[in-house]
């Protein structure tokens, strides 16, 4: 079944979008306001990148600048997001190569016209390669195996189920003299009155020997 892949029809201007991203502040909407104003970008190439980078995860659908984003405009890990979010665009073409990533040109067109039923000289096919190849310069596919393999060893084989205490026993107490025949025990719960006279609680507990304890 053919799969549309997605892609940018102005790549040079994604790719300045890009590095202008890196310096900006980050907004509080990623919005054409803000690029024209802030990345300085104007007219409708520049417009028509945001909707791209919705889908790579850097735009929420509301405008909202992800945790993609502002790991993006750390230089340490702007390679590493750029290569999450080829990963998660081209998911299709890792299901039908997993280091799809390191192919030549050619097989990836291959893969690409196989995976859209597109022909090979279509427009979208072209815009559709175009876009992988500037994405897969821009990451490093090696760091990001490495982080996903530390978190994959971080997390817990499984976690422990907490102890639940069991509730205590009742007291069972069974006449000192068994019986002939049946033997009987009793199990029997006192509500106490609220007093500090130690009369009272010795009355009670001298009745309960008496007629419940003895013989």
């Amino acid at each position: 079944m053919a799969e549309n892949l997605p892609y940018s029809t102005s790549i040079g201007t994604l790719e300045n979008m890009l590095e202008r991203i890196k310096t900006a502040s980050v907004p509080d909407r990623f919005t054409q306001d803000f690029v024209k104003t802030k990345l300085a970008m104007k007219g409708g190439t520049a417009a028509s990148c945001i909707p791209f980078l919705k889908k790579m995860g850097f735009v929420a659908s509301d405008g909202t600048p992800t945790e993609s984003y502002r790991e993006f405009r750390n230089p340490k890990k702007s390679r590493i997001a750029i290569g999450r979010a080829f990963k998660k665009l081209y998911a299709r073409l890792y299901e039908m190569n997993e280091y799809i990533h390191d192919v030549s040109d050619n097989e990836a067109l291959g893969l690409i016209v196989e995976c859209t039923g597109g022909e090979k000289d279509a427009a979208a096919t072209k815009y559709t390669l175009a876009t992988f190849n500037l994405l897969r310069k821009l990451s490093d596919f090696d760091e990001v195996e490495q982080t996903e393999h530390d978190l994959a060893v971080s997390e817990p084989l499984y976690k422990p189920t907490p102890e639940i205490a069991s509730p205590p026993h009742p007291l069972v107490i069974s006449p000192s003299t068994p019986s002939k025949g049946i033997n009987l025990s009793y199990t029997i719960n006192l509500n106490l009155p609220a007093t500090k006279d130690i009369e009272v609680f010795n009355a009670i507990f001298k009745s309960l020997k008496d007629h419940l304890l003895g013989e």
